[in-house]
Parts: structure tokens; C-alpha cells; sequence
């Protein structure tokens, strides 16, 4: 396996991590077990076949010149490259714990580790059930070696082989010099102008959605550099009852869902939900996965205000079908949202001098991420045992205090919630309002 530069996008969450905000996602899972002694099979299976991964071996490591073999990036000055590690252990990568009655507690403690960064950016830590009858694993890779579904690809090498299509890899380009052709100059003329002017676009809807902004206190934290995870598991018939009631989307009423608990959670805490509107960055993937590159973070968004405020379920899930449809016209390219493409327009040395202000910046630009990660249909195994829930989680960014990630599973709806556990104390309270918030609706929808 060869070793390539590190996209713009992938640059940036390398460079914007920090000791309080590691940068890596992470995935819950919760399996059967058939013994007591199954987590510690798990274990040895998971290191076993790491070992085999090459995705698994490949570590990001910084560099300070140009590169032989990326003559197309000669602005890699102060970027970084993935490559293979020649003395990889999976030893190092795969723990197991002691047995616990409470897998999100433990949870909660791994995602405030950062991840080792002279080393492969990935974890997965196995954790066997006291009571035998259950084990659960967290894995972990960091944001700059994985997005969603590059995780999913890498975490399922490691699981018990399905029928799961695995992403094509593109073909790579063909060889170019330094001087383009100059016959294709007009059409990268008009390409440059073309980005510029979507960058500044991109530019002002993001200044403009600063402006008269009133933050949610509940949402916004100092970095305690603490972390506490839940998870709450909904019926996805019972989405579905209110989707085809009102219109719209699964996902819509996945939003919705979590306006209102935010508005029930709120209450309930003293803190107030009347004219609160919290600014909800909902990330939109810009590539396909059966034809998706392996490798590399291809990510826009949609912002949205959540309507906190609105006291009428029904209300709420019509104005975020409203806000979701007028991003989609817009496309995931346009909007404050779509900030995250302009990564591709800084410099490797941008990167690397400005990302601890930007990860400072995150909080005047939303106030909480609501991400969608996508799971394969088919039941998943590990050592004979089948995954039963899992809980995707999200980084937190500088200055928040709650991110919710979701997937679909078999069935059933996944929440999985990740806070600043000094800031949230009451997390478990939030996700007790997720789930009433579905009951709310379910009955505002009854006939």
C-alpha cells in the first residue's frame, strides 16, 4: 500500500484537534454473547485480523517539503501523508477491559482519550458484560484517516465476513506534469473562477449566519476535555408511522425528534426553550459509496435553526421539513453549511498554523451537529455473535457541549449521544426526552 497526501478536508481535522476535542469518531457496538468468555475471543479475533487490514496499518505523519512522489501537490509544504507503518502491532490497537455492568460509562471515558498520533489513528476496545450474557466494542478512528462510511468499511474487515458490497476503488488519475495543457487552460480558467466565486458565497452566508446570533447556554461549554456517552434505541415502524402521516423524509423526523427533545430537555433543566433556535449543522457526504475513493473526507452540510421555540410537535417537524427542503434546493454546495468545502481553498501551512483557531470558531458558526451515519441492512457478527445495537458517535467541537449522531440498524433507530460530561451531567434526561419526544408525536399523529 502506497503512501498519498492527506486531502484539504482531512488536513484540517488533523490540525484542529486538540488535547480537550479529539478528533475521531466513534461506534458502540452491543453484541450477544453465547459464553462469559466471548468478549475475550472477541479480542483475539479483532487483533488477528487487523494484522490483515492494510487500511488498518496506515499511519498520518506530517511533513515540511514538497514530495517525489505527489509532483501534482507542490503546495504539500507543511502538509501530511498516509502511509504505511512498517511495524505495526494490533496489540496496540485492541484492548480489552474489565468486565462492567454499564457500557456507555467506560464509553464515555475512552472518547475523551485522543488518539495516538505517531502511530495508525484507530482504537477498538472490547468490553465484556458482567453478566456474561453480552460484550460490547468501541472503535475509534480519528476523523483525518476515516470518515463515516470509510469506518464502516474499516470496522467490518475486522467483523465475521458478510455479503456486504465493498466500495469500488477509483482508478488512479492519469500522470500529469507540473504545466498543464494548454488547451485545457480556458476550462481551468473558468474552473478557478467557478470555485472563487463559490467560495465567497460559501464565505458570506457564513459570516451572515453569525449575525444576530443568540446563543442556547445548555449547548455552549467551556472544554472540560470530559466526555459522557448514551444511547437510545427507537422502532423505525413508528418513524415511518409519522412520516407518512405528515410527508417528508426519515430523516426530517429524525431532526425533528431531536428538536423537541432539546425543547423538552431545556425545560426540564430551567433553562428555558421560549425564543431558543440553536443552529443544527447537519453533514451531507459528497460522495457515492459504491463508487467512492477509499480514502479521504468528502463532506458538506446543511444548517439549519432548529425550532426549539415552536410549542406544536407537529410545527416543529413541518419547519424542519421546511428549513431540509430549502437547503436541498439550494444543494449541498451552497450556504453557510457548505463551509467545510472550503478547506479546499487554504494551503497545507493554513492548515497546520490555523486550525486551533478554527476549532474555536466552530461555535459561532452552529451550535450542534446532528450527523446521519449509514449502516449495511444485513446483520453483522463478531466470533458467531450477532451486533444487536450500535451507537455511532461524533467529535465535539471546541466550545459544545452535545453532538448527536444517528444510524438505522436492522429495524430500529440509534441515537447516540456524546457530551461534555461536566457541562451535561444530566445526559441520561436528554436521551429519556428523546425517546418521549416520539411518543409526542406518535400521538399528535394518531387520528
Amino acid at each position: 500500500m502506497t503512501s498519498d497526501v492527506l486531502a484539504p478536508l482531512d488536513l484540517a481535522f488533523w490540525n484542529i484537534e486538540s488535547a480537550q476535542h479529539p478528533m475521531h469518531l466513534g461506534a458502540l457496538g452491543v453484541f450477544a454473547a453465547h459464553s462469559p468468555t466471548a468478549g475475550v475471543h472477541a479480542a483475539d479475533l479483532l487483533a488477528a485480523r487487523a494484522a490483515a487490514v492494510p487500511g488498518l496499518r496506515m499511519r498520518i505523519r506530517d511533513v515540511w517539503r514538497p514530495l517525489a512522489f505527489a509532483p501534482t501537490f507542490p503546495t504539500a509544504f507543511g502538509g501530511a501523508v498516509r502511509e504505511p507503518t512498517q511495524d505495526f502491532d494490533p496489540l496496540d490497537h485492541v484492548r480489552l477491559h474489565a468486565p462492567t455492568t454499564d457500557f456507555h460509562t467506560v464509553a464515555g471515558t475512552l472518547m475523551e482519550r485522543p488518539l495516538q498520533r505517531d502511530r495508525p489513528p484507530w482504537e477498538a476496545h472490547v468490553l465484556p458484560g458482567e453478566d456474561g450474557t453480552s460484550f460490547a466494542v468501541l472503535f475509534k478512528f480519528h476523523h483525518a484517516l476515516a470518515d463515516g462510511l470509510r469506518a464502516l468499511t474499516l470496522a467490518a474487515a475486522v467483523l465475521d465476513p458478510t455479503d456486504m458490497p465493498a466500495p469500488r476503488p477509483r482508478p488512479d488519475p492519469p500522470p500529469r506534469g507540473l504545466l498543464p495543457d494548454v488547451r485545457r487552460l480556458p476550462g481551468l480558467l473558468r474552473g478557478v473562477l467557478s470555485d472563487v466565486g463559490r467560495a465567497l458565497d460559501i464565505g458570506a452566508s457564513v459570516a451572515r449566519s453569525t449575525l444576530e446570533v443568540r446563543p442556547c447556554p445548555a449547548l455552549a461549554s467551556r472544554s472540560s476535555g470530559t466526555r459522557r456517552t448514551a444511547g437510545v434505541v427507537l422502532d423505525l415502524d413508528e418513524v415511518h408511522i409519522v412520516r407518512k402521516a405528515v410527508g417528508g423524509t426519515v430523516n426530517d423526523v429524525l431532526i425533528a425528534i431531536v428538536a423537541g427533545a432539546l425543547r423538552r430537555w431545556l425545560d426540564e433543566r430551567g433553562d428555558g426553550s421560549e425564543g431558543v433556535a440553536p443552529r443544527a449543522l447537519i453533514p451531507v457526504s459528497n460522495r457515492r459509496p459504491r463508487t467512492a475513493h477509499p480514502q479521504g473526507n468528502r463532506l458538506s452540510g446543511y444548517l439549519i435553526r432548529l425550532p426549539v421555540d415552536e410549542p406544536d410537535p407537529l410545527g416543529r417537524l413541518g419547519a424542519v421539513r421546511t428549513a431540509m427542503d430549502r437547503n436541498k434546493d439550494a444543494g449541498p454546495n451552497r450556504g453557510a453549511g457548505a463551509v467545510a468545502l472550503l478547506a479546499d481553498h487554504v494551503p497545507p501551512l493554513g492548515h497546520r498554523l490555523g486550525g486551533p483557531l478554527v476549532s474555536q470558531a466552530a461555535r459561532l458558526w452552529f451550535d450542534i451537529l446532528v450527523t446521519s451515519v449509514p449502516l449495511p441492512g444485513l446483520g453483522l457478527r463478531l466470533g458467531g455473535h450477532a451486533l444487536t445495537e450500535v451507537y455511532p458517535f461524533a467529535p465535539l467541537a471546541g466550545g459544545q457541549s452535545l453532538a448527536v449522531a444517528v444510524s438505522t440498524y436492522r429495524g430500529r433507530v440509534h441515537y447516540g449521544l456524546v457530551a461534555d460530561a461536566e457541562a451535561v451531567p444530566d445526559l441520561d434526561r436528554f436521551a429519556e426526552a428523546v425517546s418521549a419526544e416520539v411518543e409526542t408525536l406518535l400521538d399528535a399523529c394518531a387520528p
